[in-house]
């Protein structure tokens, strides 16, 4: 199941992520929440807001993380802006790969430096696998994702979940999008970044 809509379907069985929500607030909208999750993150995606964790105040905007790494912590968002807030719940361990935003439209001169694949592609990015799992959570856009061998379109809401050695792309972009990547922890071998067969080798096994 490597693709989900957020707040709505359940993750996969073996994922260290329990939940994940991409919240849209309005200007003046505030949430409030109380941490359920061992470790929580919250990505400021777009806007401007006051983050109150634990009654600590802090004024964030795009790029922004926070992380919330006890059960029962206070957490307030009021949105200064429109604003886009990612928040992923869960249990990874201590050694995690990478976290962050990015950004993806369609290129003038696509290319794939990762490994081969059978499908056209209107984009600058590659075929490649890693040494976690990884979830890319769209709030913005839409594109053509390939997970785990089976293609699927991604709107805002939806996270593309692909478990560690699986390989993952986005070949098209049909509305430039805006994404959070996150992945769990390191296993196998653990190298970091992108991983192709054609320099890598095959997966390790976890």
């Amino acid at each position: 199941m490597p693709l989900i809509k957020c707040s709505e379907d359940m993750l996969p069985s073996w994922s260290e992520v329990d939940f994940i929500d991409v919240l849209l607030l309005k200007e003046g909208e505030v949430r409030s929440f109380i941490s359920t999750s061992e470790r929580e993150m919250y990505f400021v995606g777009d806007g401007i807001c006051k983050m109150i964790i634990n009654r600590k105040i802090t004024y964030a905007q795009r790029g922004h993380v926070f992380k919330v790494e006890s059960l029962n912590s206070t957490v307030k968002i009021k949105a200064e802006t429109e604003c886009a807030i990612i928040v992923i719940g869960g249990h990874w361990e201590g050694l995690k790969g990478t976290h962050g935003l990015f950004t993806l439209k369609n290129s003038d001169a696509p290319r794939n430096i990762g490994d081969p694949v059978d499908y056209p592609r209107d984009t600058d990015f590659d075929n490649h696998y890693h040494d976690c799992d990884e979830y890319w959570i769209i709030y913005q856009g839409s594109c053509l994702a390939v997970s785990e061998g089976k293609q699927y379109e991604a709107t805002v809401g939806d996270c593309i979940v692909t478990k560690m050695g699986e390989h993952h792309d986005i070949p098209e972009v049909y509305e430039e999008i805006h994404a959070v990547w996150f992945e769990s922890s390191m296993k196998g071998l653990m190298r970091e970044g992108h991983l192709w067969v054609h320099t890598h080798g095959d997966p390790s096994p976890e």
